[in-house]
């Protein structure tokens, strides 16, 4: 490990490290070890309370283009530096293999960040239309809370197009992976950042993101993480009639229609299923085969999966890791045992114990998925894959949309016409 401050004894808030209003602290375990990584401050409402307050006296709405495009090319340029730090410590703390780290958690933030920046160099901000003349004008304080599956990238999706827009934020890391977002802040920092225009609060969800999203403050809420939560979160800030900005869970399928390049689909499909330990939003955790070549994708489901190695993170060759916590390991492995009694027949993997310390699970795969079951319904949020059999494109259809979610998807046919 490189240059790491594991224990955070401080919140940032206008523009300083500050100690925090009470004497709490939450834990941050390593999953492949299981030992205590560091800790981080559990905030308070008042600690939220002066971020707010710091980020409404940094809020200017007249601040212009070229000093908004300034301020993220020095944050651009200061994040870059600290990229190698920030992949090992998202390996260390929420158990992304170091080349999804190093590569999907770290670099593909980077890109994201440049494509706004770039984005705002050609953006209307007045736009006349007929007799009117339409203004786009900063929204205000912009309460952000993100989850732990891809700390980084999350962050960015928020921070960055916040500052492009003249905005101030408040941050709210997750409890399971906040190290990486401490840095990440050390960055906007290090880039000379306007006190207030970016403040950091750790700490309870029920805590901190639920006084973020009430608070009077606070203009608008950008939540992304699971569906209760976020309906929590919708109820909170509709109270002050707050804008809001909800990514929830996902259970997506990947249709592969007959005439489909069914070893391309399949290896794809079981490659988007396992990205991240099966920890995306977006993950295509079903697959939908046409009954005429179900034998046929089992056996290329198998062999690709197969090469799915799980084990230390920090081992270059391992393309899954742990679970992100032990209660995120529970989770998958209560619906893996589900599964059998819900009829669906295990292909590979299984509830079993794959090394003998970590919240490990083995890559699962279930043939046989009844579509109305658990597992054709609920988001996991695992290397658990359910295999789904269609009679033909309108079965397959009905199946797809047959969920609560609605998040992503993917359909391969034999031309674009037929998808």
């Amino acid at each position: 490990m490189s240059n790491h401050q594991y224990t955070r004894t401080k919140l940032y808030i206008d523009g300083e490290w500050v100690s925090p209003a009470g004497t709490d602290t939450i834990e941050v375990i390593n999953p492949a070890t299981e030992q205590v990584l560091g800790t981080v401050p559990g905030g308070t409402d008042a600690d939220v309370d002066a971020a707010v307050a710091a980020a409404r006296n940094a809020f200017d709405p007249l601040i212009g283009v070229p000093e908004r495009r300034e301020r993220l090319d020095a944050v651009i340029t200061a994040m870059e530096k600290r990229l190698p730090d920030i992949a090992e410590t998202i390996t260390a703390e929420m158990g992304a293999p170091i080349r999804i780290a190093q590569t999907v958690q770290t670099q593909v933030p980077l890109a994201v960040a440049r494509g706004f920046a770039d984005a705002l160099a050609g953006f209307e901000f007045e736009e006349r239309i007929g007799n009117s003349l339409v203004t786009r004008e900063p929204y205000g304080v912009v309460a952000a809370i993100t989850p732990w599956n891809y700390p980084l990238y999350q962050v960015v999706a928020k921070v960055i197009p916040a500052i492009a827009a003249g905005c101030t934020v408040v941050l709210k890391p997750s409890n399971e992976a906040p190290l990486s977002v401490f840095e990440f802040v050390e960055a906007l920092q290090d880039a000379g950042l306007p006190p207030g225009v970016v403040n950091l609060v750790s700490g309870p969800g029920r805590i901190i993101g639920e006084r973020m999203a009430e608070h009077p403050g606070v203009d608008f809420v950008s939540f992304t993480g699971s569906t209760g939560v976020g309906s929590r979160v919708g109820e909170l800030a509709g109270r002050t009639v707050k804008k809001v900005a909800l990514e929830l869970g996902g259970k997506s399928a990947n249709v592969i229609l007959d005439g489909a390049d069914l070893a391309t689909a399949v290896k794809v499909g079981v490659g988007n299923a396992f990205l991240n330990g099966g920890q995306t939003c977006m993950a295509w955790t079903r697959m939908l085969v046409p009954q005429s070549r179900y034998g046929e994708a089992l056996d290329i489901i198998e062999a690709a999966v197969a090469k799915y190695t799980v084990g230390d993170p920090t081992d270059p060759g391992t393309r899954i890791g742990p679970s992100a916590s032990l209660a995120q390991q529970q989770t998958v492995l209560g619906f893996i045992e589900r599964a059998s009694g819900d009829g669906a027949r295990l292909l590979t993997g299984g509830s079993q114990k794959v090394r003998d310390v970590g919240y490990y699970v083995a890559p699962t795969v279930f043939a046989d998925v009844d579509p109305n079951s658990e597992l054709g319904q609920e988001e996991v949020f695992g290397p658990v894959l359910a295999v789904i059999p269609f009679r033909d494109s309108d079965d397959a259809l009905e199946i797809a949309n047959g969920t609560p979610y609605g998040l992503s998807g993917a359909v391969w046919a034999a031309d674009d016409d037929t998808a």
